[in-house]
């Protein structure tokens, strides 16, 4: 599978830390057993592992009992042609049936690519107003949205965050008006690559978390996308044991701030580089609910493999 390298993938596993002055107690260096210890006394609910490739499972936490997901966000790409072709290839694909399938493709196309695929794969929009529509040059509102017979709608993302400059406030009153109104939200969270070299991934991580948890009326119609910003379109890809240790720390923080019942049922997908060669590695994972798909999303053939990697996690468990 495509991966990081050995020395990159020890270097971003270390960067999960979270400062703090148990951690820089332990040296500007801290050994590999120093750090689990640090692990053990400050996540002493999380289920980490640095080294193993099955991580422990203490029963304080759950994995997620919700069907496995997998979003494909087509960005800004296409054309009539060429998604006339890709939307040919979906509807001729094998998919397992106990996946939701969902495709985002750009706002222009969006009533071509309803009009014409499955009603086995479900319609979502890349971004939405904060509000109800008016005089809001280049937006799009949730109920514009609706109209053409969209179901979810992606949030967050990393790229209308560092690109456009969302604030993780503005976000998170995005994704409370989209609920409001009927829309599921993929919710997008994850690091820099310096935020996780820095050790503030689990930060910046609870940060983003929060500020969903701070504007939602629910938690039922939300899937969490963790999507490390240094991975995404980038051929890197988080180890299957690095996904895992974020999506536990993840689940957890729901567990303790939101509730366990949340923590429990909600889907968290991966995304960033996944592709059909890596999936099933991934897949295995017990938090990893399914992924959010970038550039193997415009090829139908691969992104049926991505969906299809769910048997995995029936094998796996």
């Amino acid at each position: 599978m495509a991966a990081t390298s050995s020395s990159l993938a020890s270097h971003l596993s270390i960067g999960l830390r979270r400062h703090s002055p148990k951690l820089d107690s332990l040296g500007s260096q801290p050994s590999l057993s120093a750090t689990h210890s640090f692990f053990d006394t400050v996540h002493s609910n999380l289920r980490l592992s640095l080294t193993a490739s099955k991580p422990s499972r203490p029963v304080v936490a759950m994995a997620g009992t919700g069907k496995f997901f997998v979003g494909g966000n087509w960005k800004c790409n296409g054309t009539k042609d060429s998604i006339s072709k890709l939307v040919s290839d979906l509807n001729s694909a094998k998919l397992e049936a106990d996946v939701d399938v969902v495709v985002a493709p750009p706002f222009v196309y969006i009533d071509q690519v309803k009009g014409s695929i499955t009603d086995r794969i479900e319609i979502s929009a890349q971004n939405s107003w904060v509000g109800k529509g008016g005089a809001f040059t280049g937006e799009i509102s949730v109920e514009q949205l609706k109209d053409l017979g969209c179901k979810w709608v992606i949030l967050g993302h990393s790229e209308r965050r560092h690109i456009i400059g969302e604030k993780d406030d503005f976000i998170g009153k995005k994704a409370a008006y989209a609920l409001s109104e009927g829309l599921g939200v993929i919710a997008c969270i994850g690091e820099l690559l310096e935020e996780r070299e820095a050790g503030k991934t689990f930060d910046v991580c609870y940060q983003q978390l929060k500020a969903f948890a701070d504007a939602v009326p629910s938690w039922d119609n939300i899937v969490i996308a963790y999507e490390p910003v240094w991975a995404i379109g980038t051929g890197k890809v988080a180890t299957p044991q690095q996904a895992q240790e974020v999506h536990v720390a993840v689940r957890d923080w729901l567990k303790n701030n939101v509730s366990a019942e949340v923590a429990s049922k909600i889907r968290i997908i991966y995304g960033g580089s996944v592709n059909g060669g890596n999936c099933a590695e991934l897949a295995k994972q017990e938090d990893i609910d399914g992924f959010l798909v970038g550039g193997a999303s415009l090829k139908g053939p691969e992104f049926a493999t991505i969906v299809n990697s769910a048997t995995e996690k029936k094998v796996a468990a």
